[in-house]
């Protein structure tokens, strides 16, 4: 298995400014790299309450963290009901929120879990093994205008509508293999020799699955309330369909609506955006096409 690398974590942890007593969440824990570090961070006195939907996650993660120290909470949950896990915990404020809306490492190189389009695997990719709904079922029940539908929302497609009818034409679809021959019979050679042309459509059912875009914006849509005056909201993005949630969603609260009148507001957040350094995206080429958005909530 591949090392897995925390993308961004040292700006990560730099944008947070962690508190030694302070209440921190990370809601994505993967295999555990910003956690870890938040947890280095903080005394007896904080607690990191960190999510993950993968229960593998959690388990993998546990011991990682605990020879660090016991103040944690593991969360198996979907991040777009956090609010209503901390609630469990009467945590109705915190002071940072750490969001990576990649997909774990360990979930792309073990080839059984059926993410990655370079490993043969049966068609799957469910971060919450536990839900029915996956790959599987939508490569091979959805209609044509359903994929053609996830195809233009989830993803860069090309040739979206040649795609889903190569898919419904060639059923029943097994396996991640198979499903990448369909794609690239479908589409003209140009195309093919551009670029990866399963890239775009692995992406787009993978979001369909997990419901990935309506969970970040449930979680957008609640994650403000809990800021702390002071307190920071880090989400990591890696492609152009969520980074425009995260930058909507931060736009519309930084917005200027005191028109031309002379009139000194202070601002309530403030936002900031940040890039992987050369060096990283040398070291790992996942996180070339990385974004960190923070924001600060400065009132409240």
């Amino acid at each position: 298995m591949a090392k897995h690398y925390s993308v961004m974590l040292k700006e990560v942890i730099e944008s947070l400014n962690i508190k030694p007593n302070g209440l921190y969440v990370d809601l994505t824990l993967g295999r555990g790299g910003h956690s870890l570090e938040i947890l280095k961070k903080i005394s007896e006195d904080g607690i990191l309450f960190s999510f993950d939907k993968d229960k593998q996650a959690l388990i993998e993660s546990e011991p990682r963290l605990s020879k660090v120290s016991n103040n944690f909470k593991l969360v198996h949950a979907d991040f777009r009901n956090f609010k209503d896990e901390l609630a469990k915990f009467k945590i109705q404020a915190v002071d940072g929120i750490i969001v990576d809306l990649g997909v774990s490492s360990p979930q792309l190189d073990e080839a059984e879990r059926g993410f990655s389009y370079s490993k043969e695997a049966r068609l799957d990719m469910r971060m919450n093994r536990h839900q029915t709904l996956d790959a599987y079922e939508i490569v091979n029940n959805w209609s044509k205008d359903q994929l053609v539908k996830i195809f233009i929302n989830n993803a860069d497609v090309m040739l979206p509508k040649r795609v889903a009818k190569g898919i419904i034409d060639n059923r029943p679809i097994e396996t991640t293999t198979d499903l990448v021959d369909v794609i690239r019979n479908s589409l003209p050679a140009k195309i093919v020799r551009k670029k990866h042309p399963a890239k775009g459509v692995f992406q787009a059912i993978r979001i369909a699955v997990n419901g990935e875009l309506d969970a970040l914006s449930n979680m957008l849509a609640q994650v403000i309330s809990l800021l702390k005056r002071g307190g920071v909201l880090a989400i990591i993005t890696f492609h152009s369909i969520e980074d425009r949630i995260v930058k909507k969603a931060f736009g519309e609260l930084i917005k200027d609506e005191t028109g031309k009148l002379p009139i000194i507001v202070e601002k309530e957040f403030r936002v900031k955006t940040k890039k992987p350094s050369p060096v990283e995206i040398d070291e790992n080429r996942r996180s070339r096409s990385a974004k960190l958005r923070i924001l600060t909530k400065l009132k409240g």
